[in-house]
């Protein structure tokens, strides 16, 4: 079984209008209300994918309910710790420009994180786990360390989606995936990388201090999946770019689904840059009709 971790899910509220007045009353557009976090993406899209999870992390109030009552209407199991808090709301306003107000989430206490530890104890080495995203304020990103060295005692592999020293942190649990953009792992090293030599070399770093796999995602420009075997390379494909939210989260998903079902590398990369890509044209997470589309369209080569 796969599991996704949302240690600090939200409530996304999409607000569509087309410039917003400072200090006036403004008018949307048009609204979405989706639940919202990076390992929720990723549970989401696997359940179009046909792969059965179980989303787990914490959840509190009314905002909380509507998460799992998302979830539940699409199919998707889940096994949160319930906090008295509520879960948190980010607010998206795209206009002439795009801006985000990012709730803080509640406060987890000793006792809650401590039911979710007992969770992840319980699992076995069938399962797979996915880390993804920021922790509440009152853990830390720290908390990851803790939580992923409990998954792996269990014999579960593991998928950290962080940036900065939270992934770094991550390396020495030997993650099955870790995925940053070509920014973020610049930003790693403290580095400016301008070409797919200098990408592939610092992903190499990465991957010698214990990922199983890298996949860097470039944009625009394709993506870099860096193994022990070799350096595959997905050539970028035109359409019209539409939403960044959720594509890394996409990639995670298509990667991750793939994988655990077949344990072809290439194909799970393949399925990774399709699923990335479709959500990237698409106005929320992509359906699983547009990302086998895509999937069609997508083009690896070794280098």
């Amino acid at each position: 079984m796969i599991y996704t971790v949302t240690l600090n899910p939200s409530i996304d509220y999409i607000v569509r209008l087309d410039k917003v007045l400072i200090g006036s009353v403004n008018r949307m557009d048009s609204d979405d209300k989706f639940a919202g976090g990076k390992g929720i993406n990723v549970s989401r899209v696997l359940k179009r994918l046909g792969i059965e999870n179980t989303a787990t992390g914490f959840i509190g109030g009314f905002t909380g309910k509507f998460i799992t009552d998302t979830l539940e209407e699409e199919g998707i199991s889940s096994h949160f710790v319930e906090v008295e808090q509520d879960t948190r709301i980010n607010v998206k306003i795209k206009a002439d420009a795009e801006t985000e107000i990012n709730g803080p989430g509640p406060e987890i206490s000793s006792q809650k994180l401590e039911e979710l530890e007992k969770f992840l104890s319980s699992l076995t080495s069938e399962d797979t786990v996915v880390f993804a995203g920021s922790s509440p304020k009152n853990l830390g990103n720290i908390v990851y360390k803790e939580l992923i060295g409990l998954t792996r005692k269990t014999g579960a592999q593991v998928v950290c989606d962080f940036e900065g020293q939270t992934l770094l942190d991550s390396l020495e649990f030997e993650p099955l995936l870790v995925k940053p953009n070509n920014h973020e792992l610049g930003d790693i090293f403290g580095v400016r990388l301008e070409s797919l030599d200098q990408i592939e070399s610092y992903a190499r770093q990465i991957l010698a201090k214990g990922a199983q796999h890298v996949i860097i995602s470039m944009a625009g420009d394709g993506a870099l999946l860096v193994t022990q075997e070799g350096t595959y390379f997905a050539k970028p494909i035109k359409g019209n770019v539409k939403n960044s939210v959720g594509a890394g989260d996409s990639m995670v998903a298509g990667f991750t689904g793939e994988f655990v079902r077949s344990g072809d590398v290439i194909q799970a990369f393949k399925w990774g840059v399709a699923c990335g890509t479709a959500t990237t044209f698409s106005d929320d997470l992509a359906t699983a009709d547009y990302i086998k589309e895509i999937y069609e369209k997508v083009e690896v080569e070794k280098i």
